[in-house]
């Protein structure tokens, strides 16, 4: 698979404002995300709580989680989702970029939260 073309991929889902709806249908569909649903569950949290201002994010890290959310919740991506199991494929591989992007940040959110 073609990082780089995935990391562009996800800069342009990064530009778009994400909608409720869409981090809905990104909550449903972390079930198929293999070994990235914990972390997906934590980037949907700490989103929501950067958010709501429970948490101070920068417009950074909420512009590259957001991207990952848009890009999960959208099925016509690098791999459509239809293609099931290869479908999520994608969907895997940008949310182990955005956690190795936002590691520190991470770290951080979960001393916060008092994540084990």
């Amino acid at each position: 698979m073609e990082t780089e073309k995935l990391k562009a991929l996800l800069d342009s889902y990064s530009k778009e404002r994400v909608s409720s709806s869409e981090v809905e249908q990104a909550e449903r569909k972390a079930k198929n995300l293999g070994t990235r649903i914990a972390d997906f569950k934590l980037l949907l949290r700490m989103f929501k709580d950067g958010i709501s201002g429970r948490y101070r994010l920068s417009k950074a890290t909420l512009v590259a989680i957001g991207g990952a959310i848009a890009y999960v919740a959208f099925p016509m991506d690098f791999f459509p989702d239809f293609l099931f199991p290869i479908g999520y494929t994608d969907d895997i591989v940008v949310i182990g970029i955005v956690m190795n992007q936002l590691a520190d940040e991470i770290k951080k959110y979960k001393a916060y939260i008092n994540y084990k």
